[in-house]
């Protein structure tokens, strides 16, 4: 017991210290967190430039896993002087994120997150290091003892010329610099990987019908008539016995392949299950989650059923908006997870884009939408991404959310529909999107499949893919689709 409140104590008393120099004047200046053990979080102080062009290099201040109370303190101690007291030629070239605390229990996460600072150099700071990267990655890392000579040191290390080998920030800066149809071309030639009726390949197809209309490339439609063959010649049928909305959402592809044979014919069921109620109002087929948002909207609005689609977008958002303007993921999973976030976001600007202004629906919409915005804009975090449970920082930060919401929020700026200021924050997801995927198209941390669950640790415990992922390929493309597109 006694154990227990000294280790809280160190934890307020930390998180004192940590928001005390984050507010001194200067960078790093935002307050988040790199991982999660139990409920404490292993605070970061970061600025909002991991992916930006500027030619600043990038240093990453660790603690260690051995005295970490200690070397926490010395961390900060770094980071104050860097900001307060480091020669300005320094604060002119460098600029600084900072993880002070260390665990033992969390370094896959911890290491995720130093990479993606995008650092030029890494500095523990404590007299026993820990292992922090793989591989080549190790020469990047330095280690410091925190003395009389402690700042002499780290000085001598920031004033060094600047290799030639290349760093983590310039391999990640040259991921988030490319062009967003080249990203989109390396999605949309790996995904889907496995096709089926159901909303994944649906999005990936949905962003190759895009990428032809905007590069004239018809080889990407072919993809999608080769790949939806089966089912438009009838060789298999749309679904099985079952029929949830993830599978009658797939169907919104061929509303938009009306030159294709058959393509009208194939709607005729999924517009019927699609608008398909329960006693409640949910709709028969999805589970009152905010999955329903969009895989039933996206659907809808393609079959002329706006005015229902408008209907339910209201009274799934009077269940289950909160009143910060989040969303949970469902009455029986109370918790705001990312990918929920997304499928809100994205089904709300499915509708208004198919809705007329006059709608008498649509002024409810925006209201929804934009209250949903003004929360995303709040937590999203330091490096662009919106994280794995979206207003718990600790959690993961995680591409389909990031993508979802990326792709929401840019289409409301095409339309009009909020402030162009949120422009700041859409390019900022958008480069760390591009940034989570790889020259082959393989991805860095897409939350698994996930249903509700009653607890907060449900969510956060939801496993990390990285590599190749179906759904993850599918919501960057159409992200990359977006970010091309003009109104």
């Amino acid at each position: 017991m006694i154990a227990a409140a000294l280790a809280l104590a160190a934890s307020l008393d930390l998180a004192g210290d940590v928001a005390a120099v984050a507010a001194l004047p200067g960078e790093p200046h935002a307050v988040s967190a790199a991982a999660l053990e139990g409920d404490h979080r292993l605070l970061t102080l970061e600025n909002l430039s991991a992916f930006d062009t500027f030619q600043k290099r990038r240093l990453v201040l660790v603690g260690t896993a051995v005295d970490p109370q200690e070397n926490a303190a010395h961390v900060l101690e770094a980071v104050r002087w860097f900001k307060r007291g480091a020669p300005a030629r320094l604060r002119a070239r460098w600029t600084v994120s900072a993880l002070p605390e260390l665990s033992r229990d969390q370094t896959a996460r911890i290491e995720a997150w130093t990479i993606f600072q995008a650092p030029d150099l890494i500095v523990q700071v404590g007299a026993a290091p820990s292992p922090l990267l793989q591989g080549d990655d190790e020469s990047l890392v330095e280690h410091i003892v925190y003395d009389n000579t402690f700042f002499e040191r780290l000085t001598a290390l920031l004033e060094a010329p600047a290799g030639t080998r290349p760093t983590i920030r310039s391999r990640l800066l040259a991921r988030a610099g490319r062009d967003p149809i080249a990203i989109a071309r390396i999605l949309a030639t790996r995904y889907p990987q496995q096709p089926s009726i159901s909303y994944i390949p649906s999005v990936a197809w949905l962003g190759m019908l895009g990428l032809t209309a905007i590069t004239h490339e018809r080889d990407w439609r072919d993809k999608v008539v080769e790949q939806t063959r089966p089912w438009v010649s009838g060789e298999k049928p749309l679904f099985g016995r079952q029929t949830p909305l993830t599978a009658i959402s797939g169907a919104m592809i061929f509303a938009e392949m009306k030159d294709v044979d058959r393509s009208a014919a194939l709607m005729k069921e999924p517009a019927q299950l699609a608008a398909a109620l329960k006693d409640d109002g949910t709709y028969a087929n999805g589970r009152g989650w905010t999955d329903d948002m969009f895989m039933a909207t996206a659907v809808l609005v393609r079959t002329g059923q706006l005015d229902l689609a408008a209907r339910k977008l209201v009274d799934y958002a009077a269940r289950l908006q909160r009143p910060d303007g989040l969303f949970i993921h469902g009455t029986d999973g109370p918790w705001a997870w990312g990918r929920g976030n997304g499928f809100a976001a994205l089904g709300l600007a499915e509708a208004l884009a198919a809705m007329p202004a006059n709608h008498p629906d649509r002024k409810k919409l925006l209201d929804i939408f934009r209250r949903h915005m003004a929360a995303l804009v709040k937590a999203q975090a330091p490096d662009g991404m919106w994280n794995e449970v979206v207003d718990e920082p600790g959690s993961y930060r995680e591409l389909t959310a990031t993508a979802m919401i990326f792709t929401a929020m840019h289409r409301a700026i095409r339309f009009g529909w909020i402030d162009p200021s949120h422009t700041v924050v859409a390019d900022r997801a958008w480069r760390a999107i591009a940034a989570h995927v790889a020259d082959d198209g393989s991805l860095v941390d897409v939350c698994e499949s996930t249903g509700a669950g009653p607890t907060k640790a449900y969510y956060l415990n939801r496993k990390a893919i990285n590599g190749p992922d179906d759904r993850g390929g599918a919501m960057a493309l159409m992200a990359g689709v977006e970010k091309h597109a003009a109104r």
